[in-house]
């Protein structure tokens, strides 16, 4: 009797272990399936995104927001997020777009280096950081005489950008940037882009003191906000899901792999997913995605697909994305569609910035 119930039990073992492994088998299956399906959508989702990027494209070289005419800024979102889908300056399809949209760029450099045109807004260190940034990303692409310059004008930005922090402002303040060159003050959304872009620059041999890293870095250390993981505007400021990617982002590109503030912001946007409602949407897309996927593990797991649908969701069949926010209503489509794709592209590992 003894053996009869060992052998039914070893039996029941048997036939409940292939049982769970025809289960996981399936389960995994689905799960491939799944992500098949998602990653066929991106794909779709960021062609027709850049084929109506492409159109776009003023005969200038520009490309426009929707209230403040042709810009650097824009134009320069622009051209990462094709850069960000495969494509490089003179060649394919796009090739001649982008060697255009950079000739418009260095066209509107002044004399201090500064990396914007007419355009008004947000200030002029806005344009110019996201602009230093694409020039950072375009320079090893591009070729010849525009490579030369390319390289020149991208000195100049970079050397505005260090002089910039390097204007004396409080101890709060100290090693971030505000919307002027001269500004007494820092925040952290202007401070991310020309930390993006000092890294960036610096990694294909720009000269950029490693003291200037490190003071922007514990800049944003101090915008950490303790209760709940996330990043002040500000030193005392509160935190929203949209800061606390951007200071993911910025930190992880800066080397501040999985640290205490970069786990502690994720753990946040795990708990409080990105939604549309979300004051600056799209900005927060963006470095939510990036962010995320620098710091990897769990946390990117847990949160790519939920990011991924919720952009895919927005786009309309004709291929852009429309901004329902006040301040991102006036940039436009342009903006919102060239941010959208770069969240979505962000795995395609393109661009040099935005790689592991």
């Amino acid at each position: 009797m003894a053996s009869e119930i060992k052998t039914s039990r070893g039996t029941r073992r048997a036939l409940l272990g292939a049982g769970l492994a025809a289960f996981c088998g399936v389960v995994s299956r689905a799960d491939e399936s799944d992500q098949s399906a998602l990653e066929a959508r991106i794909d779709a989702a960021v062609r027709l995104g850049l084929k109506w990027l492409a159109s776009e494209q003023q005969a200038s070289g520009a490309w426009t927001t929707k209230d403040y005419g042709e810009s650097t800024a824009t134009t320069s979102l622009a051209m990462m997020a094709l850069m960000a889908g495969g494509h490089v300056p003179g060649e394919g399809p796009y090739g001649r777009l982008l060697s255009r949209g950079l000739a418009w760029l260095l066209s509107q450099q002044q004399e201090n280096g500064l990396l914007v045109g007419r355009e008004s807004g947000h200030g002029p260190m806005y344009s110019h950081g996201i602009a230093t940034l694409m020039l950072a990303e375009i320079c090893g692409m591009s070729e010849g005489a525009q490579a030369d310059q390319c390289r020149q004008s991208l000195q100049k930005a970079v050397r505005l950008i260090v002089d910039a922090q390097n204007h004396r402002k409080p101890p709060e303040h100290d090693g971030g940037w505000r919307y002027q060159p001269t500004s007494s003050d820092s925040d952290l959304s202007v401070s991310a882009w020309q930390l993006l872009a000092l890294r960036a620059a610096r990694d294909i041999g720009c000269d950029v003191p490693a003291e200037n890293i490190d003071r922007a870095v514990a800049y944003l250390k101090r915008l950490h906000v303790k209760h709940d993981g996330g990043f002040g505007y500000m030193v005392g400021h509160g935190s929203s899901i949209t800061r606390a990617g951007t200071g993911i982002a910025a930190l992880e590109i800066c080397g501040e792999h999985r640290t205490r503030e970069t786990l502690a912001a994720a753990g946040l946007i795990l708990s409080r997913p990105l939604v549309r409602s979300e004051h600056y949407f799209y900005y927060g897309a963006y470095y939510c995605t990036i962010g995320m996927y620098k710091v990897g593990g769990a946390e990117w797991r847990q949160s790519r697909q939920v990011l991924y649908q919720t952009i895919l969701d927005l786009q309309n069949p004709e291929g852009f994305w429309t901004p329902e926010d006040g301040t991102e209503r006036q940039a436009g489509r342009v903006y919102a569609t060239s941010l959208a794709v770069l969240a979505l592209a962000i795995e395609y590992g393109y661009l040099p910035i935005y790689q592991r």
